[in-house]
């Protein structure tokens, strides 16, 4: 007769680490998908925050370099100053670029007296992973979570 007693233990024994190592895939996935949204949702707080900025802070087709600080802490901290990061390694600012192309849009109503028609705002962001289980093994420092967004400057 053949002994099965310990076959089942023994499977598990053999099962367990591949098991382990999908689950920390899955819980490292799910943080990037959440990070990525954070960092998507702070950009569309800074090109709302901007694009609702006095038109005289748009001179030249390029905001203000007030108007460019206090964007990116908007949209790094979700205050206009101080605040702390939303992602706790989203620290550098300058991975942060807020520009205002020249347009030839219309230059009728509110734009008017803008020669340059309805200013644009642009709001890029590219913020470095950091894996969950970056002590295990698990390095992926090219890894890049980028996202941006555009609104008319409304001027208020």
């Amino acid at each position: 007769m053949i002994c099965r007693a310990g076959a089942a233990g023994a499977e598990m024994a053999l099962v367990t680490p591949l098991l382990i190592v999908i689950m920390f895939g899955i819980f490292d996935a799910g943080s990037f998908f959440w990070n990525q949204h954070i960092v998507a949702n702070g950009v569309r707080d800074g090109v709302r925050f901007a694009a609702r900025q006095p038109l005289s802070a748009f001179s030249g087709c390029a905001p203000t370099t007030a108007v460019r600080d206090a964007t990116r802490n908007v949209t790094r901290t979700g205050r206009v100053t101080g605040g702390t990061p939303r992602i706790s390694n989203w620290t550098n600012a300058a991975t942060i670029t807020v520009t205002s192309p020249c347009s030839s849009g219309t230059t009728t109503g509110i734009y008017k007296n803008n020669p340059g028609g309805a200013p644009v705002v642009n709001v890029t962001a590219t913020v470095v992973y950091q894996p969950l289980f970056n002590n295990l093994g698990f390095t992926t420092t090219n890894l890049n979570m980028k996202a941006d967004a555009q609104a008319a400057v409304m001027g208020f």
